[in-house]
This record gives structure tokens, sequence and C-alpha cells, in this order.
């Protein structure tokens, strides 16, 4: 569209103005249930978005146009252990959000339920972790009754990361992040079709802040 001729001594500062204006504003969630990482079939392709739950009916928004917001209450320490050395040092600051909802903090979780039985061979995608970028590193990683870790996702050891899905899953881990500031980590999501075809999501950026 071409640009228009404006007139008038206030027309330098509003075209300043709007050139610092953002498109859209994004969308803070601080607490309450998000399918962070929401695998759909349209069609005949494969999107990843992020299902936004705190709103009533759901929502599915571009991950790009959302915040994230770890609250100050969702920093805990790292426990002791080897096991939960990818974490950092016993004792040490680490903020979490978690597995198990906790009211007032925000709740992501993955979901490939969108997927239909078929369309991808094995009935399996796989959820690749790209990369990483902030202050410190940031992992995904379940817990299991016994206190077990089993890491998903973890930065601090190299990237990319990968980890098979099934379809029509519905699950929750732990994010960690090891330090307070803003993180954008990006993930992608690939499969093959029933036909052999690689399909794939493309990268989809996140933004998370996290409270000291």
């Amino acid at each position: 569209m071409k640009a228009r001729v404006l007139a008038g001594a206030g027309t330098a500062a509003l075209v300043a103005m709007l050139q610092v204006l953002p498109a859209h504003a994004l969308t803070t969630i601080s607490a309450g249930h998000v399918d962070a990482v929401d695998v759909d079939w349209t069609g005949s392709a494969l999107t990843l978005d992020l299902r936004d739950g705190t709103v009533t009916p759901n929502v599915d928004r571009n991950p790009a146009d959302v915040v994230l917001n770890a609250v100050s209450a969702s920093k805990t320490t790292v426990p002791s252990g080897s096991a939960y050395s990818f974490l950092g040092t016993p004792g040490s600051a680490v903020w979490i959000l978690p597995q198990t909802q906790v009211s007032n903090i925000v709740w992501p979780g993955f979901n490939t339920e969108g997927v239909p039985s078929g369309a991808l061979q094995g009935n399996t995608l796989n959820v690749k972790l790209i990369s990483v970028s902030g202050p410190a590193d940031v992992s995904v990683y379940t817990t299991s009754s016994l206190g077990s870790p089993t890491i998903w996702f973890d930065s601090g050891n190299g990237l990319p990361d990968t980890r098979a899905i099934a379809i029509n899953t519905h699950a929750h881990a732990n994010w960690a992040f090891e330090a307070a500031g803003t993180y954008t980590v990006v993930f992608e999501a690939t499969g093959t079709t029933a036909a052999g075809a690689a399909v794939t999501t493309g990268q989809k950026t996140y933004t998370f802040t996290v409270q000291p």
C-alpha cells in the first residue's frame, strides 16, 4: 500500500509514534492452564500454537503473541542429589513452572490431541527444542511419584533436543529456569505422513519472563 503524504506541524511526531507502536498487544499469562506446545493437524499440515485455557472458551494463540510469566512464587531451590545436577548446584535458586498445577502459577502443558489417528506414521510426532536465548539454561522434565526426574529437554547440554510424543497426548512437565530474566525459546514439531512425506510446523518462538 502506498504511503499517504500528511501535512501539518504534528506530522513528524505522529509518524514517529506510529513507528514505535506494536502491531498488536501481547497477551501475558501469569497463572492458570495453557498448552504451551499444542500440535494440531489442519487440513494436511502440522501446526503448532499455544492453547490458552485461562479464558473461556479456550483460545489458540500464536506463541509469538504471548508472554508466559514465571512469577516470584515459582522460585525454589535445586534439590540435593546427583539426579538433579542438570538444574545447577544444590540449594541454588531455580524457578519452576510445575508438572502439577499450583494456584497462581502458570501451568504449561503439551497437547497432541488435535492430530487424528493415521495422519502420521506410527501415530507419533517429534517435538524439538531448537534454541534458548536468555540469562541461563532452561530444562523441561517430569518427576515420578518417587521423585526421580526424567529430562525431556535441557539447553545446558546442547541443543537441539528432540522428544517423540504420541498423538492423543495431553501431558505436563516441569519447566525450569536457572535465573531471573527474559528467555526466548524456539520449538518445532515434525512428523512423517502416512504417505511418507516429511511435515513440519516450522519454528515457533516463545517468550518467558522470570521474576526475581
